[in-house]
């Protein structure tokens, strides 16, 4: 019986769930009548067709064709599968190339003419939509009507017309929050930075826009966009409209926006919404033409910057750029400078006490050392390798077992429907043996489907791999500032890196650091390429663990638990740590308590991780990590102490 995937989707939250169950009900149908079986359905609830890169369903059945779980997918239209010219084509060569075939309920069995023709009738329709749609949007805003999202200060005003039908696009003035912003006006024009207004008003324990806390750039936002509460123009009873277009990034699927000339901006008065006076609306902009003026040399350099190739090669701003994590509450630690890193939360927000801050070069340097030196020691390395074979030798030993079962089951199943369509040919059919024979394709499609999905066994590991790896790495370090060969590694060495979670010493100026990286992703990094020649860059794609998938094989890691520390590590003491992440109020005493978080991932898929304090030089010398402290990974599904 042939295999066949369903896949629904429904491009906007104005259209409803039940949407995607009325497009399956109909595939269902269809597979029925063709005697199809249904190996599994795929489905993307209000996502846009214009893209596949940002469609978790359409991504999951192109993996699924690949491993040949079924030969057909079904679709109600092609413009439910996409209505990019690009992808549709793509996906039809991925999809053929597998030997899977797309049929829909409109158009029949998908040909290279469907693609073509639809493709371009698809994309005609999407620029078509999109000129309707900004062409209404004008309209309602020159009726004073609002045409994007909610400001601070407002709110939606919910009424019925005549009709009946709701009145959309009508605002009206919020006097708590309207408080709130002639407040930071008058607080701005007097001389007080943003930043200042910020943490003043999230001590005070005032929401900000959605919300959230406020941070100094909800403040000042950016003054050609008109973003931020002191360039927001509704304030002074003028609603300025088509500021900016937005473009898909045909690599990511992602909206960037761009900004339109004041030529095609829309200007409309709307008096029944100021909240701010042109005295003090005239006062703001004054100031901030003075502070522009004292910055206007480094405006003049960061825009010679922004030309450079460099940037438009969108490789991360730094090495560790989204990495690191702040100790005591949790959020990030960014450049607030232009070398310096910071936890955000205190330099734009006031709400995290960690004032510490750290050199970008410094702790790019103790990263790399940590990576190179201590990530992956011999010991270390024999360790994981006798858990990593224990764990994956049972693994494997499971899944041959549980193939073995089903496939036996599946040749009895099999054996029951034959034996049962031969009476049915002798004339001995019977009213029960149809709801017999449907269970039985059931558990058919079923244990069909799971040998489908069923992994493969993990390939053993390479017995020099420490030596491996710390090769890799180094040429990767070597290649950092080679202008062609420095992207590349970045990412290699970035996949190897979970998360480093940066944290005040006892010391003045003191900053801990703790990197957590994943045995998977080195394994990987270290496994040797028959293709690598003796002085070539490496740069083969690593598994680490922002793009591990559910397939991957286990893995296993080795700890260092805090949980486990001797009784006699008096001399071994770590660094304070924050007891919460989140409330960063308590800290610990110097040897770490027990604290239990739970491994990365779920069941087989458990993720191990290699865990390591890179604190300050001074203090790596004085105290060295024990070897007592490395013990082999829990079962998968347990729960792990991380330092």
């Amino acid at each position: 019986m042939t295999g066949v995937a369903l896949y629904a989707r429904y491009s906007s939250d104005s259209q409803r769930d039940a949407s995607i169950e009325d497009q399956l009900r109909l595939c269902r149908e269809h597979a029925a009548r063709e005697g199809w079986s249904v190996a599994g359905t795929y489905q993307d609830a209000a996502i846009s067709g214009a893209s596949t890169v940002l469609r978790p369903g359409i991504q999951q059945l192109v993996r699924d064709a690949q491993r040949g779980r079924f030969k057909v997918v079904l679709a109600e239209a092609l413009d439910r599968i996409s209505r990019d010219q690009a992808d549709v084509a793509s996906l039809f060569k991925h999809l053929k190339f597998a030997g899977v075939a797309i049929v829909t309920l409109a158009e029949g069995e998908i040909s290279e003419l469907h693609v073509g023709l639809k493709g371009t009738m698809n994309a005609l329709f999407l620029k078509d939509l999109a000129l309707k749609t900004h062409r209404g949007l004008r309209g309602r805003v020159e009726k004073g009507k609002a045409g994007g999202g909610l400001c601070y200060g407002y709110q939606v005003v919910k009424k019925l017309d005549a009709g009946g039908e709701p009145i959309r696009g009508d605002r009206e003035i919020v006097p708590e929050e309207a408080t709130i912003v002639r407040r930071i006006f008058r607080e701005f024009a007097a001389g007080k930075s943003p930043k200042a207004i910020a943490v003043d008003l999230n001590k005070e324990g005032i929401p900000g826009p959605l919300g959230r806390h406020w941070g100094d750039t909800s403040v000042r936002g950016h003054v050609i966009r008109g973003s931020g509460v002191i360039n927001n123009e509704l304030y002074t009873g003028v609603l300025v409209w088509n500021r900016l277009h937005f473009v898909k990034d045909p690599a990511t699927g992602k909206r960037v926006s761009r900004a339109n000339p004041p030529a095609k901006w829309i200007r409309t008065g709307v008096p029944h919404l100021r909240i701010v006076e042109d005295e003090l609306w005239q006062a703001v902009k004054e100031r901030q033409k003075s502070i522009a003026s004292q910055f206007e040399a480094v405006a003049i350099a960061t825009r010679k910057a922004r030309a450079r190739k460099l940037h438009t090669m969108r490789r991360p701003v730094s090495l560790l750029s989204g990495l690191l994590t702040c100790g005591c509450c949790g959020g990030r630690y960014g450049l607030f400078t232009r070398d310096r890193y910071a936890c955000l939360n205190h330099q734009r927000r006031g709400i995290c006490d960690n004032g510490r801050s750290i050199t970008r070069e410094k702790i790019e340097h103790r990263v790399l050392a940590g990576l190179k030196e201590r990530l992956v020691s011999a010991d270390a390395v024999a360790e994981a390798i006798r858990a990593y074979a224990q764990e994956t030798n049972r693994l494997n030993q499971e899944r041959r077992a549980q193939g073995e079962q089903d496939r036996k089951a599946l040749d009895k199943i099999e054996r029951a429907i034959a034996g049962m369509m031969a009476a049915i040919e002798d004339g001995l059919y019977q009213p029960s043996m149809k709801a017999r024979m449907e269970d039985l394709e059931r558990q058919k499609a079923e244990i069909t489907a799971r040998l489908a999905l069923a992994p493969t066994d993990v390939p053993d590991l390479h017995p020099n791999i420490a030596t491996l790896y710390k090769k890799r790495v180094e040429q990767f370090t070597q290649a950092l500032a080679d202008d062609k060969d420095g992207r590349p590694a970045a990412e290699a060495l970035r996949s190897l890196i979970g998360e480093i979670v940066l944290t005040p010493g006892a010391k003045r100026g003191e900053v801990h650091a703790e990197l957590r990286g994943e045995l998977f992703g080195i394994l990987e990094l270290a496994r040797p390429d028959p293709n690598d020649q003796p002085n070539d860059v490496m740069t083969k794609g690593v598994s680490g663990p922002r793009n591990q998938n559910q397939n991957s094989p286990p893995r296993a890691g080795v700890f260092v638990s805090a949980s486990q520390w001797p009784a006699d590590l008096n001399s071994h003491q770590g660094p304070a740590r924050s007891q919460s992440r989140r409330r960063g109020t308590e800290k610990q005493s110097p040897v770490p308590k027990t604290k239990t978080k739970t491994a990365r991932g779920s069941g087989r898929h458990s993720a191990g991780f290699f865990v390591f304090w890179c604190p300050s030089p001074d203090w790596n010398k004085a105290n060295p990590v024990p070897q007592s402290l490395i013990q082999a990974p829990r079962e998968p599904n347990s729960e792990s102490s991380l330092l």
